[in-house]
């Protein structure tokens, strides 16, 4: 060997090689530097296509059919009937206090008992028996005379079963008269009930 034409840095160069230098990114995104090709369009498809935990616990996947919702509870409905009952004891209660008023079962009327003396005065009762409700009745007198009262009018309290109606028939002079008197109802219901007697005076 010849040591003139020995070089260390030949032989350096030939058996010694350095670290091979970073290759130059092929882009540069804001301060990122990307090497390759990079994301592909397959892989944003693939990712996009990939469901999340998101979609699987709310059953949202692409193409799914979104689960039914639960149907409405009907606990309500075991409200119904009671509801119904109280409806028919209010109605019951507003048709006893508002509904059809007082009614008339029965109608007598009386005169005094024997003859009705010399300037006398006659006191006719009529009793009128209802059914306990309240109400009016309107009624008139009409006398064999052929005299007849004006319409009058009796108030009925609730719980008062009988009305009791009173007519006042004065006599005059001497004579003997066959007198009667009769009780008309005209409301609520059409009613009639008379009495007869006799006035004599000598």
């Amino acid at each position: 060997m010849n040591d003139d034409a020995y070089s260390a840095t030949e032989l350096g160069s030939h058996w010694f090689e350095g670290p091979t230098p970073d290759p130059a990114p092929d882009r540069v995104e804001g301060g990122v530097l990307r090497f390759g090709p990079g994301v592909t369009e397959g892989a944003v498809r693939r990712a996009r296509n990939t469901p999340t935990a998101v979609q699987i616990w709310h059953g949202t996947l692409p193409g799914s059919t979104p689960p039914a919702r639960p149907p409405r509870s009907r606990r309500p409905l075991r409200y119904v009937p009671a509801a119904l009952i109280l409806l028919a004891a209010l109605a019951l209660l507003a048709w006893r206090e508002y509904g059809p008023r007082v009614g008339v079962r029965d109608v007598t009327v009386t005169a005094p008992a024997g003859r009705l003396g010399c300037d006398g005065t006659a006191n006719v009762l009529a009793v009128v028996r209802t059914d306990g409700r309240p109400g009016t009745l309107t009624y008139h007198w009409e006398r064999s005379d052929g005299t007849r009262s004006a319409p009058l009018r009796e108030t009925v309290p609730r719980g008062r079963e009988e009305a009791r109606l009173h007519l006042l028939w004065t006599f005059e002079g001497r004579g003997t008269h066959h007198a009667k008197a009769r009780l008309v109802i005209t409301s609520p219901t059409p009613h009639t009930a008379e009495t007869t007697f006799t006035y004599t005076c000598d």
